[in-house]
């Protein structure tokens, strides 16, 4: 564990790069864990274009600035901007975590552990899980189950990017396979993960045609937190299914985050208190 780094009492930075960024509770949590840690810091949610990213990292290289999260559209694009990069977000290919380490920028992916640990809290049933979505978050749900040891399916509304996620991934853990959403094992998957925005934006939308005859025993875990109730998980407790939102992963993504900026493990207990409250 990394030790608790001395910064300086001016204080710290840290930033949410995102496209829109109003959403974010990302602020609400870093700033409870800047307390808590007892370290003079500030977090802040910037919206930045795609046109503009390059330009947002560069600011990252000032002297006492962390570093920033990543979210839509920057987690891919930003990859062959920074200096470094750890080896699940160069496997994953998408980085949500930016470190900034004496002038230079290395990349993170926080959302794979985030996910994983977000998981067990929600004492996810073994077997196979089915990823809706071909993303940057797509991409972390696969490498996470799979090096996990679950079998891992992916659906896509465009067939052509979810069969080459499936072949990025293939030889990586447990087997990985893209189909048609009629050909897919919708009766024998336990955990069905939505890795798109769908519902995000709106709230009545699905990111499925058609919600699918899943087993009982099967989770439904939506990464989409904001709102707390998507049609998906509404859909999935509609026929009697365990349905879990996305503020557990952003929690304990955050948390790991925090940790590799300034060394403090802060529980993560912190920042979904801090998230939850936001909300209400």
């Amino acid at each position: 564990m990394a030790s608790q780094q001395a910064f300086s009492t001016a204080g710290v930075r840290a930033y949410l790069y995102a496209d829109p960024a109003g959403h974010s509770l990302s602020p609400f949590m870093h700033a409870a864990a800047f307390a808590r840690a007892d370290i003079q810091g500030t977090y802040e949610a910037m919206q930045v274009a795609a046109t503009e990213l390059p330009g947002a990292l560069a600011l990252l290289r000032q002297a006492g600035v962390l570093g920033a999260n990543l979210s839509l559209p920057h987690k891919e694009a930003a990859v062959p901007l920074l200096d470094g990069l750890s080896d699940g977000a160069r496997r994953i290919g998408a980085v949500n975590t930016v470190i900034h380490r004496d002038g230079k920028l290395y990349g993170d992916n926080t959302d794979a552990p985030g996910l994983l640990a977000a998981l067990v809290d929600a004492k996810v049933p073994d077997g196979p899980a089915m990823v809706l979505g071909a993303g940057g978050a797509a991409r972390a749900a696969v490498y996470a189950l799979s090096r996990s040891g679950r079998s891992v399916f992916i659906w896509n509304r465009s067939p052509e990017k979810a069969s080459r996620l499936a072949l990025d991934f293939c030889g990586e853990g447990a087997s990985v396979t893209a189909g048609e959403f009629a050909a897919l094992p919708w009766g024998d998957i336990s955990l069905l993960v939505n890795a798109t925005s769908a519902g995000l934006n709106a709230p009545g939308q699905s990111p499925l045609p058609d919600f699918p005859a899943l087993p009982a025993h099967a989770l439904v875990y939506d990464m989409v937190y904001k709102p707390l109730e998507t049609r998906l998980l509404r859909d999935a407790r509609q026929r009697g299914l365990r349905a879990q939102h996305g503020l557990g992963m952003l929690a304990h993504q955050a948390r790991l985050s925090f940790r590799a900026w300034t060394g403090a493990d802060v529980p993560v207990k912190v920042f979904l208190d801090a998230a939850a409250g936001a909300l209400h």
